[in-house]
């Protein structure tokens, strides 16, 4: 697996990508999950923040062999300007189909300055450029309006497409049942036709 190709500091107009695993203590971590900021921005995701450090050390550890293993990127969000921890970045890799599949989380101060699309930018230049995958496929649930509006904003930006409902594709949240997926694909070839010029020369990478 290449996952050599994981192991780039990625810079875009504001934020900074760097492994999670290597670039967050777990205590500072479970701090966030502690302070209860984190309800509102998992709730959506159908997850409870951390209640004990070893929930977020076991996180991390999984985190870091993911990534050891080709199977997930995770990238935590520095912000540029003052190094402020923004949130995760994920890329879900399925090797075999050239395919990659968007995670994201973004604590919620950090809410409303337009980071979804910046970091969306970014990691369809690594999939597509560095990676280069066929296709990403991002989604949320049906009722997450939130999501909703971040994605499609972004999808039409790209020359992406919706592509339907996958019922009860994810695991159960606080529901007690299983959720459905409201997806969304961007090809390779949609996002080289819409990219823009200005938007890639933000992009920096450092091996």
């Amino acid at each position: 697996m290449p996952t050599t190709l994981f192991l780039a500091t990625i810079e875009s107009e504001r934020l900074r990508y760097v492994p999670l695993h290597e670039s967050v203590d777990v205590l500072d971590l479970y701090e966030y999950h502690r302070s209860g900021e984190m309800d509102t921005v998992m709730r959506p995701l159908g997850e409870t923040p951390h209640a004990t450090p070893k929930e977020t050390m076991d996180e991390l550890t999984e985190v870091r062999d993911a990534w050891e293993s080709g199977e997930r990127a995770t990238y935590a969000m520095r912000s540029n300007a003052d190094d402020e921890f923004v949130g995760v970045a994920e890329l879900w890799l399925e090797w075999d189909k050239r395919k990659t599949s968007f995670g994201i989380w973004v604590r919620e101060p950090c809410w409303g300055r337009g980071y979804s699309a910046e970091r969306a930018g970014t990691m369809l230049y690594v999939a597509f450029e560095l990676l280069d995958l066929e296709l990403v496929s991002v989604g949320h649930e049906p009722e997450n309006e939130r999501s909703k509006r971040a994605i499609e904003k972004y999808v039409d930006a790209y020359g992406g497409q919706y592509d339907g409902i996958l019922r009860n594709w994810l695991p159960p949240g606080d529901s007690g049942g299983p959720r459905d997926l409201r997806t969304y694909t961007i090809s390779q070839t949609q996002w080289r036709e819409n990219a823009t010029d200005e938007e890639l020369a933000t992009i920096r990478v450092t091996r």
